[in-house]
Order: structure tokens, then C-alpha cells, then sequence
């Protein structure tokens, strides 16, 4: 169920940008820049097919972003996830010298071995 309306919900958010960005622009970003008949200080305009379908879309993302919420929350444990944090044992200290290889390891091989040589495909 809540996969389902996630989907949607991401299906209205594309659908929602697409919608906004596909509509005429009132001019003058945010209402500023003045002249023309046009902008935010103007009377009210009719409303357009496009501005009846962001009206819907925007009220169907916010439906879905309440039930998204409403379902998280009754699947939470009521735990908080500091509690969480404390629950989990405490790992053993490690000591440095776990933590290093053997010193056979790091030193370099002796002078009188032979040098390695590639392997051959035969």
C-alpha cells in the first residue's frame, strides 16, 4: 500500500512540475519590475485549463504527503532512533597491533632469491 501511493505521489510531483513550467509566465519574476497591465498587483484573471489542473495536482500531492506521513508514523516502533543508537553492544577495543601486518610482511625479499619473472602463456 504504501509503495503504491509513493508511486503516485512521485508520478504528481513529476506531472505537478511539468504543469507549472508549461504555463504562461506573469512577467517581472516574483511581481517586480512594474508597467504593463500584467503582475501581482492586478486584478484577478481567469482561471485557465492549465491553472485548474496545477489547482488539482498540487491538492493530490499534498493528499498523498499526509497519508505517506499519516502511514510512516503507524508503522514506526515509537522509538526514537537515539534510543536505537544506544541499544547496539559496544564493540571490543581493538589494539594497534591487531591492526598491522606481520613484520615478515613489510620487509623486502632477500638478495639471493631469484627475481620473479612473469608467468608465460603456453
Amino acid at each position: 500500500m504504501e509503495n503504491v501511493i509513493l508511486i503516485v505521489h512521485l508520478l504528481l510531483a513529476l506531472a505537478l512540475i511539468g504543469v507549472v513550467l508549461l504555463q504562461r509566465s506573469e512577467g517581472g519574476g516574483l511581481g517586480m519590475g512594474g508597467g504593463g497591465g500584467g503582475g501581482a498587483m492586478t486584478g484577478r484573471s481567469a482561471a485557465t485549463a492549465l491553472g485548474k489542473m496545477t489547482w488539482l495536482l498540487a491538492i493530490a500531492f499534498i493528499g498523498t504527503s499526509i497519508t505517506l506521513t499519516i502511514l510512516a508514523a503507524a508503522n514506526s516502533n515509537n522509538a526514537s532512533v537515539l534510543d536505537r543508537l544506544t541499544d547496539q553492544p559496544v564493540p571490543p577495543p581493538v589494539e594497534q597491533n591487531d591492526l598491522l601486518p606481520p613484520a615478515s610482511d613489510l620487509l623486502p625479499p632477500a638478495a639471493s632469491d631469484q627475481p620473479l619473472l612473469p608467468p608465460r602463456a603456453e
